[in-house]
């Protein structure tokens, strides 16, 4: 079985966190010519909590992302999302887990030109089954406490790079995930409207409890997190406890022979 090795946690200790990442191993090529991405890598992120990855390019934070969102999976070790061991569920469930529980937000907005802003946002809920109606209306609710209320009928070719990005958050939060996924939510943005998009990230994660993590270059950004951690050589390190997290729990870096930064 794959991850065997790992000590199994139990299912109340998985249910304390929204993610819960134990042992995990990721490697890219064969042989000779083969590079260890992650090296037994530990995360548990609490509900409410906000984590910061950090580290240099090609480090393998979007590989670590894209593992906790089940969109790849790793050659060792164990990924728990809302209780659920990814390992043990069918691609059907998987994505049932993503589209309920993990919103998603990437460097590159991935709206779909020919539909309104309205239209984008409200298509997670429109996969999940929601009348048409009912979906419209969620999505109007959530791009107004982004600050686009007057842009609903408006395309991605008639937005600011800011406002698209603003879009693709409030596509992120309208299913009301537990989770949030961020990866670099600034980097296509100037000084200016990154601070304005930081701000919106930080104040939305506090209004509505959910968990973020971020993937970021942004220093300023990492920061402003309960916990900012640095990726490097495969390992996560502790940069910085900045806020007390929602909820205590084993450390996330006790496995990995992590050092304090």
């Amino acid at each position: 079985m794959k991850g065997e090795t790992i000590k199994e946690s139990t299912t109340s200790e998985n249910e304390k966190y929204v993610i819960l990442a134990s042992g995990i191993e990721k490697t890219f090529g064969e042989g000779q010519g083969s590079v260890k991405v992650l090296d037994g890598i530990d995360l548990s992120v609490s509900r409410g909590e906000r984590v910061a990855i950090v580290g240099l390019s090609g480090s393998g934070k979007s590989t670590l992302l894209h593992l906790l969102a089940g969109l790849d999976t790793p050659d060792v070790g164990t990924i728990n999302v809302n209780g659920r061991d990814l390992s043990t569920l069918d691609e059907q469930a998987i994505c049932k887990i993503r589209n309920s529980t993990l919103g998603f937000v990437y460097q590159f907005h991935y709206l779909m030109a020919e539909f309104t802003a309205t239209e984008n946002v409200a298509m997670p809920l429109l996969i999940g089954g929601m009348s048409r109606s009912k979906a419209s209306m969620r999505a109007n609710e959530i791009l107004a406490r982004v600050g686009l209320e007057s842009r609903c009928t408006h395309k991605p070719g008639q937005l600011s790079g800011g406002e698209r990005q603003r879009v693709a958050i409030a596509r992120a939060l309208v299913a009301e995930p537990q989770c949030v996924l961020a990866d670099e939510p600034t980097g296509n943005l100037d000084e200016k409207t990154a601070e304005g998009v930081n701000q919106l990230i930080i104040s939305l994660s506090q209004e509505l409890g959910m968990s973020f993590i971020i993937v970021t270059h942004n220093n300023e950004l990492a920061d402003r997190m309960d916990r900012k951690l640095t990726l490097h050589n495969g390992r996560l390190e502790q940069s910085g406890l900045h806020n007390t997290a929602p909820e205590s729990g084993p450390d996330p870096l006790q496995h990995s022979g992590a050092s304090e930064a």
